[in-house]
Order: structure tokens, then sequence, then C-alpha cells
């Protein structure tokens, strides 16, 4: 049986009277890499919040290490690698001074990781991290979680304010190490699709209620993508119950639906009132997302 790092059941919080997180359930194995997905506001920081101890949930257990979250000890606490929104706390420091306050909470501090991701930034240890781009900081904070050398990495929106290439950078280092050393990761986007060769299992949470939990491989199970000629406005097929998403393109409508493929053509050439042919195409894990969450 897989030990379990984290587990949740039941857990619910609520800022004042709005209530955002709806009896969340789930837990993180050993060893794998867990996505927690979904928009802006859906309820991901507040859960790592919970997770971290820095917030009490209105009910509901959150164990990390099989010990109350609310209550961890100092040891289990430095099992725990923590990057808040892709950010460190003390800009004010240079390279040099970043790793001497770090490692001090750390005794297992791997001085050779964070050494070699900061040779490849080229930068003088005097550098101070205010003074770099939004990048080269995601590569400090990165080096200071993997040299912490901690059982679970937890990631709380990596990806803020990163371009398309250092959020590709930034997974690729982060998935070498995790594989390399077999490392537990929890970690949270709302741009699911850097995590489409990263996690083994997700949920996707919409407004603090769980959509879809699933290994990555099975979570567009059901789901299915085609591409019609633009013969005509489509949006009207939106409101239908079995079709998800549809998307005016230039050259084609993209439609994400329920629709089995064979049956895809009678049903669209029935909705539409004329004989189409649906081309089906691999839906990506952001057409998955996307379908179960909505685009607003």
């Amino acid at each position: 049986m897989s030990e379990k790092i984290i587990e949740i059941a039941g857990l619910t919080h609520s800022y004042g009277k709005n209530k955002v997180l709806h009896g969340i359930d789930f837990s993180v194995e050993k060893g794998k890499t867990f996505g927690l997905l979904g928009k802006n506001g859906a309820g991901k920081t507040t859960t790592i919040n919970i997770m971290m101890g820095f917030l009490k949930p209105d009910s509901g257990t959150c164990l990390v290490f099989g010990e109350d979250a609310h209550r961890l000890s100092p040891k289990t606490k430095r099992k725990i690698g923590l990057l808040h929104e892709g950010h460190l706390s003390y800009e004010f420091m240079n390279i040099e001074e970043t790793e001497k306050f770090y490692s001090r909470f750390y005794p297992d501090w791997d001085f050779q990781i964070y050494a070699y991701l900061m040779k490849k930034l080229g930068l003088k240890k005097t550098h101070k991290i205010k003074n770099m781009s939004c990048g080269q900081r995601s590569q400090v904070a990165l080096a200071v979680l993997m040299a912490q050398n901690a059982e679970i990495l937890i990631l709380d929106d990596f990806s803020m304010g990163l371009d398309a290439g250092y959020r590709r950078l930034f997974i690729d280092h982060l998935n070498y190490y995790v594989k390399e050393r077999e490392k537990t990761v929890l970690i949270t986007s709302h741009i699911v699709q850097d995590l489409e060769r990263f996690v083994d299992d997700a949920l996707i949470i919409d407004r603090g209620r769980i959509l879809r939990s699933a290994p990555l491989s099975e979570l567009k199970k059901g789901l299915f993508g085609y591409r019609i000629e633009k013969t005509k406005d489509l949006k009207e097929l939106a409101a239908e119950k079995e079709i998800k998403d549809v998307s005016i393109t230039s050259a084609a409508n993209e439609i994400i639906c329920e629709i089995a493929p064979d049956n895809a053509d009678e049903y669209f050439s029935a909705k539409l009132g004329e004989k189409v042919s649906a081309e089906l195409f691999n839906i990506s894990l952001e057409d998955a997302f996307i379908a179960l969450t909505g685009k607003y």
C-alpha cells in the first residue's frame, strides 16, 4: 500500500461569509507529483495555507506526514519545501546572502545544487535579487527550494510573472531533480499546459468544489475534440448539455464535448440542420481544463 504524505478529507474554509472550500478531499502519495489545478480564486492557495498550518479550517482534516497540519512539529516542517507564488521573501539580499540565510534552517542543505543553478544564471554572487528579471528570480527561488532537500516540495503558482521559456526551464529543472531524487511534489497552477508532461495525478477545483480527480492519463476521459469547417456560427451549440466548449478560429470551429466519435457526424448534422463532417483531434490538458471550468 502506497504511503500517503498528505491526506485531506472534508476540508471547508470561509473568509467571513464567503465560503471558499466546500468539502475538499484528496491525498498525495509518496514519490508522486500531484497537480492541484484551478482558476485564480478557486481555493488553491487557501488549501496550501491550511496545509502549511497558516490557516485553520472550519471543518475537515488535513494531515501532513500523519500530523495535524495546524500542529506540525519542527521535525516535520523541515521535511517540507514551500515556494509561495513563485517568489522569495527577502529580495533585498544578494545570491550569496540568500543561501547563507536559508541554509541555516535546513540541516541537509545541498550547497552543490544551489551553486549549479546560480552558475547557470551567470551573475555575480553579490547580485541582488531585486535587480534580477522575473525569470532570474524564479531560478533563485527554485535553487532555494531544491537545496533544502525536503521530502515534499509544495509549489503554489510557481509560474506567476514568467514567460513561456522560463516556465518550461523551471519545469525541466524541477522534473529532473524530482525524478533523480524520488521526491514528492504538490504543485498548483492555473496555467495547466505547463504541467502536462510533469504531473502524475491531478485534482481540478472550481470555486472550492472538486470537478474532477484522476491520474493525468484519465483526466481527459469522456471528453472529445472536434473541428467543423466554418460553414456557420456554432455558438448556439454551447447551450447543449453535452457541449463543454466552443471556440471560433480562423479556419474552423473547435468543439470540446462528450459526444463519442461514432455518433459525432450524426449529432452535429442534426443539431445544425445540415450535413457536416466532424474531424476528431486529440485534446490537450488545457482543453479539458477549460471544458470543465469554463472560460469565465
